[in-house]
């Protein structure tokens, strides 16, 4: 890839957007540190962020003011001409993996990076507190690799192989420590 004048815009998919994809924008924001601006969104918005989500985001220091679940329509060439060219988009739930992807503006690199959905978590709260946790942990793990990666320095081959390979790492438990 070459260098960049303005930060890479990177895309996170979830079906729903309301509880992965929503988590993966908010790490990207922060871990990016300027070098990227992250954006979320989902085949099937639901409309609502999980609020077990927001809660998480909240005890980490994040804003959740100006979260949404949105649509994917917002980022297609398709539907809007004015969407900002993505140069990265991570599905993050294997429903959205396998979807027919709209158009995206820029020529993006694309990359599974499937996590359990912790929306999908029955028990008690501090149960579904734990998989909402582990999922955060993970995405965090993978965002923190990929934030590490020389980008100016890596072919688009190089870069793609690297991408899968973040997508199919398992992040070290650091409770087992």
């Amino acid at each position: 890839m070459t260098a960049q004048t303005r930060p890479y815009n990177v895309l996170f998919l979830c079906t729903h957007n309301s509880a992965r994809s929503i988590l993966a924008e908010c790490i990207m924001n922060r871990a990016g540190a300027g070098r990227f601006v992250a954006y979320s969104a989902g085949s099937m918005p639901s409309g609502e962020v999980n609020p077990h989500a927001i809660s998480l985001l909240q005890r980490l220091n994040y804003k959740t003011h100006e979260l949404r679940s949105k649509g994917w329509d917002e980022f297609s060439l398709e539907t809007n001409p004015d969407a900002p060219d993505l140069d990265f988009v991570f599905t993050v739930c294997d429903n959205a993996a396998g979807e027919v992807c709209p158009i995206w503006p820029g020529q993006p690199m694309s990359a599974h990076w499937g996590i359990p959905n912790p929306g999908d978590a029955v028990g008690s709260e501090a149960e579904i507190a734990l998989a909402f946790a582990e999922a955060y942990r993970q995405l965090n793990s993978r965002i923190t690799l990929f934030c590490a990666l020389p980008m100016a320095s890596l072919d688009r081959l190089s870069l793609q192989k690297r991408l899968d390979e973040i997508g199919k790492s398992i992040a070290p438990d650091e409770s087992a420590a």
